[in-house]
């Protein structure tokens, strides 16, 4: 099994000889498998293990991806992240693994997804999301973010590392059936490789058919809609005129287009917005989210609401309150929503409102997120963000209400000179 998944990986291209490559190591069979696959391909490879803390097996965990490392002669950089305590535990510490990933990285940095991992992703997408991007499964690669094995399955990988005589880890909570993913790991996996024992395979390849039509779709769309004048604003009966397949993709990208992230648009409402043009004057239809699509005169026109506006910066001595838009913030010593240390603060605050480009490094991330990144991740409605509380210090953001803390102004437990931050709306 050792050629097939060295032959597998190298003609990825994504593990090149002497090019600098980080790999991702929890110390599974799927890491400890394609660290090797990179030693062995002539990669300038080194490993990072982000130990989170969460299981009783973790430092078991870490201490094993030190042997293997010392044992291929491999540098190992080993990251202890805390993530926070309320959230979708599987996401916060993929972020956190990302983001010290980008920024320890020289090159590249690989993760060990497998075919089987695809296939998951896609069957488990498949069920909760409708629409093709749901099929479209993991990239090969995204920005510096490769997975060499995506050709390979779990099963090939476990085989790898045994003919190799490479001990890995099991991790418990991938038996854990509170997991949606292991749900489609242990029930609905194992139906589909009864009736196929190359489910896998052939799931990772439809996906991988349907990302190469993908992007020749998105192709025929935009060449569609320079057809009919490129948008903002199109004839409704240009788009009419289109397949319904055609129509329904070209209002979903201008629909995108307006909400600026993407978009999603039924059948059901792309055949709404049509048929918006036939009952004469100014229609609208309101799609969510903010964006509503507008017809007038047989002119067709996506808007989104206009964000409210912000309140003006104030600031807020420690200890204090003050009034911000439909906010109060408080400053209390020892108690509060979050607690931050007196001594980073340094003095007092300013409450101030969300800026295009600012960034924050969340308590147990590892790294920066900007805070239009973060909104997204934590579902914060598009309506809110101009107006929540953004609590700042000189030396940059110290919480952004309700939704994270700087770890840089974070207080050691048991700090008496901690100051606590809260706010309310009080309107």
């Amino acid at each position: 099994m050792v050629a097939p998944v060295l032959q597998a990986a190298r003609a990825s291209g994504l593990v090149a000889p002497g090019e600098a490559l980080l790999v991702m190591l929890s110390g599974g069979a799927d890491s400890v498998c394609l660290l090797d696959v990179a030693v062995r391909s002539g990669a300038r490879a080194s490993a990072l293990h982000v130990n989170y803390g969460l299981r009783e097996e973790a430092e078991g965990d870490e201490q094993h991806c030190r042997t293997l490392c010392e044992a291929l002669g491999v540098d190992l950089a080993v990251e202890r992240v805390l993530l926070p305590e309320k959230g979708n535990v599987q996401a916060l510490a993929r972020d956190a693994r990302y983001a010290v990933a980008e920024r320890l990285a020289r090159g590249d940095y690989a993760a060990a997804h497998t075919a089987t991992d695809q296939a998951e992703t896609v069957l488990y997408r498949l069920a909760v999301s409708p629409g093709r991007r749901a099929l479209l499964g993991m990239e090969a690669r995204r920005g510096r973010l490769v997975r060499p094995l995506l050709s390979v399955t779990r099963e090939q990988t476990r085989a790898y590392c045994r003919e190799r005589g490479l001990k890995w880890r099991e991790d418990a909570s991938n038996q854990d059936p509170r997991f949606a993913r292991v749900r489609v790991r242990h029930d609905l996996l194992p139906a589909l490789r009864s009736l196929n024992p190359g489910a896998e395979r052939t799931v990772t390849e439809t996906a991988q058919l349907l990302r190469e039509e993908s992007e020749l779709l998105d192709a025929v769309v935009a060449s569609a809609l320079e057809a009919l004048g490129g948008g903002p604003a199109v004839e409704l009966a240009g788009l009419a005129e289109l397949h319904p397949a055609l129509a329904r993709l070209a209002l979903r990208e201008l629909g995108q287009r307006t909400a600026g992230e993407p978009f999603s648009l039924s059948r059901g409402e792309a055949a709404a917005i049509l048929a918006l043009g036939g009952r004469g004057g100014s229609r609208s239809l309101d799609l969510g989210g903010g964006v509503t699509a507008n017809v007038e005169y047989g002119t067709l026109r996506f808007r989104r609401d206009k964000d409210p506006a912000q309140p003006e910066a104030v600031s807020l001595s420690v200890p204090g309150v003050t009034r911000f838009g439909a906010w109060e913030v408080e400053a209390v010593p020892g108690r509060g929503e979050v607690l931050v240390s007196a001594r980073a603060l340094g003095g007092a605050l300013t409450v101030r409102a969300w800026r295009d480009g600012d960034r924050i490094r969340p308590t147990g991330l590892g790294g920066t997120k900007t805070l239009q990144d973060l909104f997204t991740d934590r579902k914060v409605p598009r309506a809110l963000r101009h107006s929540l509380p953004i609590v700042e210090s000189r030396e940059g953001i110290v919480w952004v209400a309700g939704v994270a803390l700087d770890e840089r102004f974070a207080a050691e437990p048991g700090d008496p000179r901690s100051v606590g931050l809260s706010a309310r709306r009080v309107t």
